[in-house]
């Protein structure tokens, strides 16, 4: 487990999984993270995922429990890895409502991004976000995240097309703004 000031990062347990499910098949929680249709997830998919989670494997998913309930609200990890260039892609979501807007995923992505920088000897960290999700944008932007570049009209939501933000940040960025 890795530990920050509001939130724990864990390996997932089973008993995680239909909550995972109910939370990835949110209206608004797929809005913000789902690139195709938003077509509804099945238990036997999201049991499929867990079962297929590994740690001999290059990607690392890990489930966000808050410090002082205990309570599982999300999951985040790392979903790409180049080791030629050292650098990873990572993802966040918080899916318990109750928690958005209150630095639990900013305090998870600064764990994970340290996890990353300090126990895979990784020198740079990217994510992909949709411009229109603010507060994540902010989110990363608090992390020392910045943007590197933008997918004009990359995705189709709501009847519409939106920007989609490539967001980096260098280990010795994150270590200048963040202290050990």
């Amino acid at each position: 487990m890795y530990t920050g000031e509001k939130v724990r990062l864990r390996a997932y347990k089973r008993e995680d999984v239909q909550l995972a499910q109910q939370y990835i098949n949110d209206a608004e929680t797929k809005k913000l993270l789902m690139p195709g249709i938003p077509y509804p997830i099945t238990l036997e998919q999201e049991q499929k995922w867990f079962e297929s989670i590994s740690a001999f494997s290059d990607n690392y998913s890990f489930a966000i429990e808050t410090l002082q309930e205990g309570k599982y609200i999300g999951g985040c990890g790392v979903n790409k890895l180049d080791w030629k260039n050292s650098v990873a892609t990572v993802g966040i979501f918080i899916g318990d409502k109750d928690y958005w807007g209150k630095g639990y995923g900013t305090d998870a992505m600064k764990v994970l991004v340290k996890f990353i920088f300090e126990q895979m000897n990784i020198n740079k960290v990217k994510l992909f976000v949709y411009s229109f999700n603010e507060r994540a944008v902010k989110s990363y932007e608090k992390c020392g995240f910045a943007r590197e570049g933008v997918l004009r009209q990359e995705i189709f939501r709501d009847g519409k097309y939106h920007d989609e933000y490539i967001m980096g940040i260098l280990k010795d960025e994150f270590f200048q703004k963040n202290v050990r």
